[in-house]
């Protein structure tokens, strides 16, 4: 920082906050450290009291931290391209911070390991909301903070070649938009009970515009089950459910009929409460198809509405995906936040 005269201060970056007060009207920061001074503001900061400024020092190889702040703000979202629908916005750099928010409906994915390596350089920061998990159009999804008011350039430049040329945020559009319901049980088939599996899943399907081109009720004949998910295949829906039946009672025969469609079985049961008896799998073609326990009938929030936003983006999970959702798995409608350890991120 050097000290100049107010009068001999235009073009210059204000070093700090200049702070005005209105007495009964106004106390607050009428410039901000970062601001470039204009001939504009010189009668106000004369006003003010502010004969002298410190202004920061232009020097070689330093950026100033809103500078630097733009720097993250690339390592986040990618550089600013606007031949491209841009899936995110960011606000203005002010005192080295930058808030980028969604500009579209979609699945934020986060890639942690970037992140940790570029918090890890120190004197700068990013921070994200949780990956994996869908976000709406205008959400705050991160935020990034250069700490001291100038940085090395070097420094910046570490970052940028830890982050490498992919973003270290995207946002996943919603892609998969028909679904096909296989609904099991005898006792549904019969009519001796009402089907409320169907209508729980319509109004989770309708939050994504999911909408669903089949519906059959085979009871629990695992023939039936596996003709209806043969059926639903040739009508070329982009996801196929198959709803109880999913518990090893002998009359539970929906794993059955999945395995014998010839769809790979990514994993039969997750490390999730409720949720334990979820199946998922894929058919060659990349259709994803999933055995829903009875849970996701009467419980709030399960293990389906951690992986339904995910197929829904096309990303083809893998078991260990799933498995590592054993942490915080615990938690979905407990009544005390655990974050940072609650897996649906609440």
């Amino acid at each position: 920082m050097k000290l100049i005269k107010t009068t001999e201060a235009v073009g210059h970056v204000l070093a700090h906050d200049l702070t005005r007060i209105v007495p009964g009207e106004f106390k607050g920061a009428q410039f901000r450290k970062g601001h470039i001074v204009t001939e504009e503001d010189i009668p106000m900061l004369l006003s003010m009291g502010k004969e002298n400024l410190y202004v920061w020092e232009v020097e070689e190889g330093i950026l100033h931290e809103n500078e630097a702040a733009a720097v993250l703000r690339d390592i986040c979202m990618g550089p600013m391209d606007k031949s491209q629908t841009c899936t995110m916005t960011a606000s203005e750099p002010i005192e080295g911070k930058i808030e980028i928010r969604a500009a579209m409906d979609g699945l934020l994915t986060v890639n942690t390991e970037k992140l940790l390596a570029v918090n890890s350089l120190g004197e700068m920061m990013i921070a994200t909301t949780h990956g994996n998990f869908p976000v709406k159009k205008g959400d705050k999804i991160a935020a990034t903070r250069i700490i001291p008011l100038t940085i090395e350039q070097e420094k910046m430049n570490r970052a940028k070649q830890v982050a490498e040329d992919k973003p270290v945020l995207q946002i996943l559009p919603f892609t998969r938009k028909t679904c096909a319901v296989i609904t099991t049980g005898n006792e549904v088939k019969k009519g001796l009970i009402s089907d409320a599996f169907t209508p729980v899943l319509q109004k989770k399907l309708a939050e994504y515009d999911v909408e669903i081109l089949y519906h059959e009720c085979t009871g629990d004949d695992q023939e039936a089950i596996l003709q209806a998910i043969r059926e639903a295949g040739e009508l070329g829906v982009d996801m196929i459910l198959c709803t109880g039946g999913m518990s090893v009672d002998p009359d539970d025969r929906t794993p059955g009929a999945i395995k014998a469609s010839g769809a790979h079985i990514v994993s039969y049961g997750a490390p999730v409460l409720p949720g334990a008896m979820f199946l998922l799998g894929y058919f060659e073609n990349g259709t994803p198809i999933m055995g829903l326990p009875g849970c996701v009938m009467y419980a709030g929030r399960t293990i389906f509405d951690l992986i339904l936003p995910r197929v829904l983006a096309g990303q083809k999970l893998e078991k260990r995906e799933i498995d590592a959702y054993g942490e915080g798995g615990l938690c979905l409608n407990c009544q005390t936040c655990h974050f940072p350890h609650c897996s649906f991120g609440k």
